[in-house]
Formats: structure tokens, sequence, C-alpha cells
């Protein structure tokens, strides 16, 4: 691709509203579990349940280094992976922050949530019950 064709491609990918963020949150919302979106919290979670304090991230394999599908670009690798390594060093930074703020952090990778939506789902409901049990139970 030339650089303008490059460019015209990488403005087209969103950082919401993405494919597998959509069908967690349609999962969620068929399962009754009801979550926040945009809410301003570090690192933009792309779900809250506010009352449980609870965070969700939906972590693109690309985007965040999966290490089971993130693959290394092959074209201005001296860009990519020293970004790639920021974003993952920023995820590890926000999930400190939140959870010293007092919330519980989950995150998933799309593979996750393309490959095993309904055991994501039941994750989340899980650790969403057992922290409203947690919360509940404080003074």
């Amino acid at each position: 691709m030339t650089p303008e064709q490059r460019s015209r491609c990488m403005s087209r990918i969103r950082a919401t509203k993405t494919g597998p963020e959509m069908r967690l949150r349609k999962a969620l919302w068929t399962r009754g579990l009801r979550y926040r979106v945009n809410r301003k919290l570090p690192g933009k979670p792309d779900l809250t349940f506010v009352g449980v304090r609870l965070a969700v991230f939906v972590d693109g394999c690309f985007w965040h280094g999966c290490p089971v599908h993130g693959t290394s670009p092959k074209s201005n690798q001296s860009y990519w992976i020293p970004k790639i390594a920021r974003n993952r060093k920023r995820d590890e930074i926000v999930t400190v922050v939140l959870q010293s703020a007092g919330w519980t952090v989950l995150r998933f990778w799309e593979h996750e949530i393309k490959g095993d939506l309904d055991g994501v789902v039941e994750a989340i409901a899980i650790t969403r019950s057992e922290a409203a049990r947690t919360s509940r139970s404080q003074p």
C-alpha cells in the first residue's frame, strides 16, 4: 500500500463500538446485565458496572499485543513494535490505577469474545455478583 492508502485504512479503524465490543454488549444486555459506556475513568473502560465498581476492557489482539493472535507488522516496525509495547504498559498501569481506586478490572481479548462469548458473559456475571456481594458486606 502507498502511505496514503495505509493512512486511509488506519483512519477508519474504530476505538469504540468495535465488532467484538458490540457483540459483548448485546450478549450482556440480552442476559439482563445492565452496564454503562463512556464513563470518564482512567483508560476509558469499554463497559462499566458502576454500582459494583467493575470495569471491563475489550482488547484488540493487534493493538494490545495478544500473545496468541498478535502479529508483528511487516512495515514500519520501528514505529509499531514500540507502539504496541506502550499500549501494553499503559494497560498495566490503568489496571493498577483502577484497582487502587477500588474497581475490579476485567480484560478480555477480542479472540475470547469471538471464540467463547458465553464464557466471557458468564465470567462478567460471576464477577459482578461477587463484587455486589462484597460491596454489600462492607460498612
